[in-house]
């Protein structure tokens, strides 16, 4: 696979983030897998997350990546990306969303044309799980503000009605709205059932930070280190948040995945860190190390604010987020306020 050009940026100047138009009646939204696609037993959720699309009256475009997974990809590699670089470079289409994550979207990053984008008014890109792959890149690298937030095959859903609302509300009006704790999450091995939230500060009761917004997936982004899509050195020239989640990895893989960011520079200069509640298995035995035991081995001791199971990621309700905003977080005492900005407050 050809590399594409990611000569965007110089490194001592931030990226410029432009940010998408808001959705309007009639524009065309692309739908494409470029990840995991969706087997026939689960198309008729499909067919209603597409259409709430249709009901805020945009256009559905569906690609030919996207009702199918064989060897947990939609489509072969040469093929996703095709159609990933045919969304992203039409004229007419407002946005791309994947209808979830997966675990193969690596596989495309060396053929997108980052530097092309970045000369392109932005699209929407929304998602969590491997759709960070592609995101934060296209906001490291061409500038684009892009949204993690709840999965298009969500939108269907009507437990989770608020939560889409603020993930609608972004599209609708350029900019996610103002966010507070979720009282209550519920996880996906206990249907119906709901569990108080937990979120809280690192050695604190409280914690306000503010600075531009950038993140994702743990599990995806730890793999991009080291790499040009995930290198934070001009973003961090202005205040920088991060914000991670982890999905699959147990507490010695999430201790390696951090120490990992640690190592390479990731978490230095930061005004904040974000951790999303983990979806990741635990233990309970008292001799092996547990999730939080693992958080706190590694993160304690650094110089700027932690927060820790906020409503972001694989465990429901969750934040939608705009990476490349400017973002306020307030916490005290478990309760929380995120608010947004397009430029510094």
């Amino acid at each position: 696979m050809k590399q594409a050009s990611l000569e965007v940026y110089p490194q001592e100047q931030a990226p410029v983030m432009v940010f998408p138009a808001p959705l309007r009646p009639g524009d065309r939204v692309a739908v494409t897998a470029f990840s995991s696609g969706v087997p026939a037993l689960l198309h008729q959720q499909l067919d209603l997350a597409l259409q709430c699309l249709r009901d805020q009256g945009w256009q559905v475009v569906e690609g030919a990546c996207l009702r199918g997974e064989f060897q947990d990809a939609s489509a072969p590699a040469a093929e996703r990306l095709a159609e990933l670089n045919h969304f992203l470079f039409d004229p007419t289409i407002r946005a791309i969303l994947p209808p979830w994550g997966g675990e193969r979207a690596i596989e495309l990053l060396a053929g997108i044309d980052f530097a092309a984008l970045a000369r392109l008014p932005p699209k929407w890109l929304a998602g969590i799980s491997d759709v960070s792959t592609l995101a934060v890149p296209l906001t490291l690298l061409s500038g684009w503000a892009t949204l993690h937030g709840p999965n298009l095959f969500d939108l269907g859903d009507p437990r989770r009605e608020e939560e889409n609302s603020a993930l609608l509300h972004a599209l609708h009006h350029g900019l996610p709205p103002s966010q507070s704790r979720y009282s209550a999450f519920w996880r996906w091995d206990a249907p119906g059932e709901r569990y108080p939230t937990t979120l809280r500060v690192l050695g604190a009761q409280t914690a306000l930070m503010a600075g531009r917004l950038i993140g994702g997936c743990l599990d995806t982004l730890s793999r991009l280190q080291g790499s040009p899509y995930f290198d934070l050195h001009a973003f961090k020239r202005e205040p920088a948040l991060l914000y991670l989640e982890n999905c699959e990895m147990r507490p010695c893989e999430l201790l390696r995945a951090l120490h990992g960011l640690r190592l390479s520079g990731v978490l230095d200069g930061l005004s904040g860190l974000i951790l999303g509640r983990s979806s990741g298995p635990d233990v309970a035995d008292a001799n092996v190390l547990t999730y939080r035991q693992a958080l706190e081995t590694v993160l304690s001791g650094l110089p700027y604010p932690v927060v820790v199971d906020a409503d972001i990621g694989h465990v429901p309700p969750q934040w939608t987020l705009m990476n490349g905003a400017w973002a306020e977080l307030e916490v005290d005492a478990g309760q929380a306020t995120l608010r947004f900005e397009k430029g510094c407050a």
